[in-house]
């Protein structure tokens, strides 16, 4: 029993920064399911954790890839965020990721946040019978990114439509996805 313990303790010890990542996006998972918003003394922690953490490790090297991964990570949600389709905790919370496990790794978790977030919003709204509502909610918010260019009055449309909108908890899907993730590589053990 001992040995197990001594082993799993040495585990931890090596993979330590995939552990710390999955603390913070549970806490963060759970903040989120029970306020709807992510907070900034999860965030901004987290990013300079990584960065200053690459960047000791890894010298500037290290920094670049951390550098790269937030900006992955926050790029490509950062485009939902401007047209209403989640909160800036949430962006924060993968620009967070990116600085710990750099970009390649990012993209892939952003893939499974996308597949278990879609599933979620799908689950929600047929749980709660609101199916009409929201399918054409849909199509209006795709009109609308079609015909308006300008993100100014993209963000505005989304203002006036959030009271409406059924809200997801996002930081739960980058949590399972990127956990989901850790596992599935073996990068969780």
């Amino acid at each position: 029993m001992f040995e197990l313990c001594t082993d799993f303790a040495a585990t931890i010890a090596e993979h330590w920064t995939v552990w710390l990542v999955t603390v913070v996006l549970i806490v963060a998972a759970v903040i989120d399911g029970f306020e709807l918003r992510v907070p900034n003394w999860i965030t901004f922690p987290f990013i300079i954790g990584g960065w200053v953490y690459s960047t000791a490790a890894f010298g500037w090297a290290g920094l670049w890839w951390s550098f790269t991964g937030t900006v992955l990570g926050m790029s490509i949600l950062l485009a939902f965020y401007l047209i209403g389709g989640m909160g800036a905790g949430d962006v924060k919370l993968m620009g967070g990721v990116g600085a710990w496990i750099y970009w390649t790794n990012t993209y892939y978790c952003i893939l499974g946040f996308a597949i278990v977030g879609a599933v979620m919003a799908i689950a929600m709204v047929l749980i709660r019978g609101k199916w009409k509502h929201h399918y054409t909610q849909f199509w209006t918010l795709l009109r609308e990114i079609r015909t308006v260019k300008d993100p100014e009055k993209l963000s505005e449309l989304a203002a006036q439509r959030k009271p409406t909108m059924m809200l997801l908890p996002y930081g739960i899907p980058i949590a399972i996805a990127t956990i989901g993730y850790f596992l599935w590589t073996g990068m969780l053990v």
